[in-house]
């Protein structure tokens, strides 16, 4: 019996097609209302079967779940081969979940090819699918590169900037770039895998089972590296997201500081095929020393920055590097903290931009100096603006505290220097955020706002109203979440510290019906 019968159906494959058949429905559609009513119904029909796909989720289990597999391009060993686990099971909800609230916050402030917009958006939500739900590295690179297309199209056709079409094109190059090196190292495992087996495999179960040389490992886990960090992005390849973020729609900013693909990348891929490479100390001095350089840069960057979209930039280059710096601590409670930290940006650093795009909907930019005393013409704004900007922050109750407490002790853990240097990251983060709260919001009210301001719309009330549930919820009460990855976090832990040939994962996608009660 396979997984998805526990639906009757395969579920992630519907999952996974569902917003492409929608954007194909949009296509066929000439009524502006129906188009935004029909991609809304869609979106809300996903987010309702990720939620279906959570529930009857095994939790405390490392076990590939839901499988579907079928033989694509056997000759050269790939497959259509989908599953979730506890690593990407709350990706899946996390994509459908700001899918739906960008659905929403583009209803009205998108006013030009609105087909178009919406037809480009389910095709990306379908790209950000297949990356988590794949478990062939050809499969899942295609849908990493399919992410492109979409992409291109939103920031260059409906970004904000007057470079917007230069950003475009920054974006899929430096991406391009990143991912010739990954395919290459993709390429090597499989040829690993054929001078044992003598027949080639891109299933990540498959070559788990094969060793890999020490030098090779190390040559491939930089290849898959530059790939994942051009993506990330990490520091120094970070140059082309504050021209993308701020250049770019905010619909397009909320998924690429809000969906950590590239982080999730190394927990699926790098550390438990390469383990000895991930463990190697020189390589965990140079990606902690890059980790730490971006939580301490960005922060004080973006202390000093003069509009509120440039400090989300490096504000979000400031916690990729605490979700890097947890996952090369290779303990349980830094990968455990950093996995449920992605999650958390999904909420916060998402929110934050959300709300950057109600100011510049209002003002018509972000500049600070030119939001003077909003708090008085905009309470209900600022209030959740408030109660975002604390979560970014790591306030206690809110779901930022959750994960930045677990990687900051999985980094003390680690080494001390690790831990100290990252909570100098948590000061300057409250600074920044603090700073410009006070000057934003209750400053000296600037004599040139528009005197029609109205405060949050119905819908934006949803979307602010929505992510504070998940913050609060995460915050106060983390149990679900952390029992839905503590499984496959172990056993990433365990594959870290015995090496691969400790033991072989290729019975691993076991049947798990037997312990969901009727």
């Amino acid at each position: 019996m396979l997984e998805e019968l526990r639906f009757g159906f395969p579920i992630l494959s519907v999952l996974m097609f569902l917003p492409l058949l929608g954007a194909l429905l949009l296509w066929v559609l000439k009524d502006v209302d129906l188009i935004k009513k029909s991609a809304l119904g869609i979106c809300v029909l996903e987010l309702g079967l990720s939620a279906l796909l959570l529930l009857r989720f095994v939790p405390e289990s490392a076990a590939m779940q839901f499988s579907e597999r079928l033989n694509w391009i056997p000759g050269l060993g790939i497959s259509y081969h989908l599953a979730v686990d506890g690593i990407s099971i709350l990706f899946v909800g996390l994509t459908a979940f700001l899918t739906v609230l960008i659905v929403l916050y583009s209803w009205d402030s998108v006013r030009e090819n609105i087909k178009a917009y919406f037809m480009s958006l389910l095709a990306l939500e379908t790209a950000l699918m297949g990356i988590f739900v794949s478990i062939d590295l050809i499969l899942f690179f295609v849908f990493w590169e399919l992410m492109l297309i979409p992409s291109y199209f939103l920031i260059k056709l409906w970004g904000v900037g007057p470079e917007r079409h230069y950003a475009a094109l920054k974006y899929v190059l430096y991406t391009l770039l990143g991912s010739v090196f990954m395919l290459l190292g993709f390429c090597l495992l499989s040829l690993n895998y054929f001078t044992v087996t003598q027949s080639y495999s891109f299933d990540l179960l498959e070559l788990m089972t094969v060793p890999v040389p020490l030098g090779q490992q190390i040559l491939i886990f930089w290849m898959i590296f530059l790939g994942l960090a051009f993506k990330a992005p990490l520091f120094p390849f970070h140059t082309w997201l504050p021209d993308v973020l701020v250049q770019g729609p905010i619909g397009m900013s909320v998924v690429l500081a809000g969906v950590k693909l590239a982080t999730y990348g190394f927990l699926r891929f790098s550390f438990p095929l390469l383990p000895e490479a991930s463990t190697n100390q020189t390589v965990v001095a140079i990606v902690m020393t890059l980790a730490l350089i971006a939580i301490v840069y960005g922060a004080i960057i973006a202390i000093i920055q003069p509009d509120f979209r440039r400090l989300l930039v490096f504000s979000s280059i400031s916690h990729l590097g605490f979700v890097v710096l947890g996952l090369f601590a290779l303990n349980f409670q830094g990968l455990q903290g950093s996995l449920i930290q992605m999650i958390n940006l999904g909420f916060t650093t998402a929110g934050l931009f959300f709300l950057a795009g109600f100011l510049y909907d209002r003002l018509g930019n972000t500049l600070i100096d030119r939001c003077g005393g909003l708090a008085r013409r905009l309470p209900v704004l600022a209030t959740f603006l408030l109660i975002i900007g604390l979560a970014s922050i790591g306030l206690p109750g809110t779901n930022g505290f959750i994960g930045e407490f677990l990687i900051l002790l999985g980094a003390f853990q680690a080494h001390w220097v690790y831990g100290v240097v990252a909570v100098s990251g948590v000061i300057f983060a409250a600074s920044y955020f603090l700073w410009f709260y006070e000057r934003a919001m209750f400053g000296p009210l600037v004599a040139n706002l528009p005197q029609t301001l109205k405060d949050l719309t119905q819908r934006e009330k949803i979307i602010a109203v929505a992510l504070s549930v998940m913050i609060f919820w995460i915050g106060l009460y983390p149990s679900p979440f952390l029992r839905m990855i503590n499984g496959s976090v172990q056993e990433v832990v365990d594959r870290l510290d015995h090496g691969a040939m400790a033991w072989n994962r290729s019975g691993d996608e076991t049947m798990v019906t037997q312990m969901v009660k009727d």
